[in-house]
């Protein structure tokens, strides 16, 4: 007799075992011989050490599934316990679809600039994404960082912005520093949550797998196998965006969203997403994707209010 205990502390118990256990109780029906128990946080098979051999096989399989694709039912269960069950994970996921998000949500390039920055992102080690709010730059990139990271390209996420108070004093918010910060990375919590499990994405936030900074926070560092994202990068200055460029290290991917229309710097302090757009463009591995009102994916009006200023501008 052998047993094995699996955890599932990154994981809720109810989505990954069903309402009123249906998934566990298809598992236990796919593995007669083995007595399964699960408890907290944790499930314990016992049984011939073959048998559990292939559960914990076929239970990697199941974590993954659920990882990629967010949801987890019978039909699953059953499909990756039977042989082969891992092309099952390969064949269902379609090549245009980033990421499964929540529900099972389908999260893919929505416009053809979208589908730009998908496949300058394969082709190159730093990609700029440059456009008018509401064009999915931030949206796309997340995405493109939640793929490598579960495809195991990239060890770590490091989502970075600069602190700017854009109108509002950050001095007078209430907290600590974090709680400060938090309401300026926001849009990066949003997209994050989309496309995680709320259990998963907690523990990546706890151990450093997925890190949320202010730029700042980036000098003096050398970042390895990372996909790493500074966004609102118009409002970065030039010694900044230096800053942050320079501090990729090996096996990473830079991303770097702005809107050159919406920079929020004193008006002694030129933005550094400008220069750059200037300096770096002919360098190859370094590619610049330009968005515009065609690629807002928000409210319709997003893109009236947008040549409507344009215009007045």
């Amino acid at each position: 007799m052998s047993e094995k205990v699996f955890s599932i502390e990154s994981y809720s118990p109810l989505e990954l075992f069903g309402i009123g256990d249906r998934n566990l109780n298809i598992m236990k029906e796919c593995f007669p011989k083995l007595k399964i128990i699960a408890r907290g946080e944790f499930i314990k098979t016992i049984g011939d050490a073959e048998e559990v051999e292939r559960f914990s096989t076929f239970f990697d399989l199941v974590l993954m599934h659920y990882e990629r694709f967010g949801t987890l039912n019978p039909s699953d269960i059953k499909q990756l316990a039977e042989p082969g069950g891992a092309d099952t994970i390969i064949k269902s996921t379609p090549p245009d679809v980033l990421v499964h998000g929540r529900g099972g949500m389908l999260i893919k390039a929505r416009t053809p600039n979208q589908v730009k920055i998908v496949e300058s992102v394969g082709k190159n080690d730093m990609v700029f994404a440059i456009g008018p709010a509401g064009t999915g730059k931030t949206y796309t990139a997340v995405a493109l960082a939640v793929r490598a990271l579960k495809n195991r390209e990239v060890k770590r996420i490091i989502l970075t912005r600069p602190a700017v108070e854009a109108g509002e004093n950050l001095g007078f918010l209430p907290g600590d520093m974090k709680e400060k910060l938090d309401p300026y990375m926001q849009p990066l919590y949003d997209a994050l949550r989309d496309m995680l499990p709320p259990q998963k994405l907690l523990t990546y936030l706890e151990d450093g797998t997925i890190e949320i900074a202010p730029l700042a926070f980036m000098r003096g560092r050398t970042l390895d196998h990372v996909f790493a994202i500074l966004d609102e990068a118009q409002n970065a200055t030039n010694s900044q965006l230096k800053m942050f460029l320079t501090r990729m290290g090996r096996s990473a991917k830079f991303f770097i969203t702005g809107d050159i229309t919406q920079i929020d710097l004193p008006r002694n302090q030129h933005s550094g997403l400008a220069q750059a757009s200037k300096i770096l463009k002919n360098i190859p591995g370094i590619d610049f994707i330009m968005l515009d009102e065609t690629d807002v994916i928000r409210h319709k009006l997003v893109t009236k209010i947008i040549k409507a200023y344009e215009g007045e501008e």
